[in-house]
């Protein structure tokens, strides 16, 4: 008996259900995992809210997850039966068996267990196309990385030092400073009693950042451009506060750069994927960076995870136990 969590219709945390669930042979291409671990990300907030839509209901979402091939499909030949692996960015991972398509995942190095790979697949390789692909960042980059005490944001913190960079990062509490500031974080800003406009300029010397990383969307547009030096880009890849409303071009004052990427996008093909990931587990097999597991849930209890990732009482990465 295979269980998974599934979204009947959209709404709260109260309507993912744990089902039984029926999981067949692996078809051409593909391979049946037994999983160990899977994310949790706000991708699957906004699946299970109907902010993404999906294709059909019934569906078992979660993009993320770590485990055991246990069968292989025809044509299959990168990976085989007892290998350890990991993906991201393919909905179904909320489930204690699944099938992906083979060159969906990526082989474990066996530095790596299960729990941090499903921690840090999604958020890890999305840190890695947003400071390695969408803005090149340098030594002399000065970023500002909005959520900075979040998943993707404390691998992103990490990055930043480990590349020499000035990352300035925004949280909502004293607490979320802390783990900002001992991930790397250069300064860090507390929304709650700071206007992060006039400190990012304070910071600055007047002169505003050359990239802006923005997975909070609504809340903190289009106050996030005024932290743009000129000819900067905004980088909006997330709406944690709800999706950025439809604006005039002309508010991209000082010829701005916006732009509205996606991991999918960066790792289209599996080279680039293996690329990406490749990376990635370089980084935290070298020790620059440490995936912070804080916060964990068993798989069936995925509703209780939701609410707490909603209320912003998470900080780093938040993984489901199967």
């Amino acid at each position: 008996m295979v269980h998974g969590v599934r979204v009947h219709e959209v709404g709260g945390p109260d309507r993912l259900s744990w089902d039984e669930i029926e999981v067949g042979a692996p078809g051409p291409g593909e391979v049946r995992i037994k999983q160990r671990a899977a994310g949790l990300n706000y991708i699957d907030v906004y699946h299970r809210n109907g902010l993404y839509p999906l294709a059909k209901l019934p569906a078992v979402i979660g993009m993320e997850g770590a485990g055991d091939v246990v069968a292989v499909g025809d044509g299959v030949t990168d990976v085989a039966v007892g290998d350890r692996v990991a993906y991201a960015g393919v909905l179904g991972g909320y489930a204690e068996e699944r099938l992906i398509a083979a060159d969906r995942v990526v082989k474990l190095p066996g530095g790596i267990s299960y729990e941090t790979a499903a921690a840090m697949m999604l958020q890890g390789m999305t840190a890695r196309y947003l400071l390695r692909e969408t803005y090149k960042v340098e030594r002399d980059t000065v970023l500002l990385f909005h959520a900075a005490a979040g998943g993707v944001g404390l691998i992103a913190c990490q990055w930043a030092r480990a590349l020499g960079a000035t990352l300035i990062g925004t949280v909502s509490t004293d607490e979320k400073a802390d783990v900002a500031r001992a991930n790397g974080a250069t300064h860090v800003i507390n929304t709650s009693r700071e206007d992060f406009v006039a400190r990012v300029s304070e910071i600055t010397g007047g002169k505003g950042c050359d990239v802006v990383y923005d997975g909070i969307g609504k809340d903190t547009f289009p106050r996030s451009l005024d932290c743009l030096r000129p000819r900067g880009l905004w980088v909006s890849f997330g709406n944690a506060s709800g999706p950025v409303p439809p604006f005039e071009l002309t508010q991209l004052k000082g010829s701005l750069f916006a732009t509205r990427p996606s991991l999918m996008a960066y790792t289209a093909s599996h080279a680039e994927l293996d690329a990406n990931a490749q990376d990635l587990f370089q980084m935290v097999l070298s020790g620059a960076i440490k995936i912070s597991v804080n916060q964990t849930f068993p798989l069936r209890e995925t509703a209780a995870a939701h609410q707490a990732l909603e209320a912003r009482k998470t900080t780093g990465s938040t993984v489901l136990t199967i």
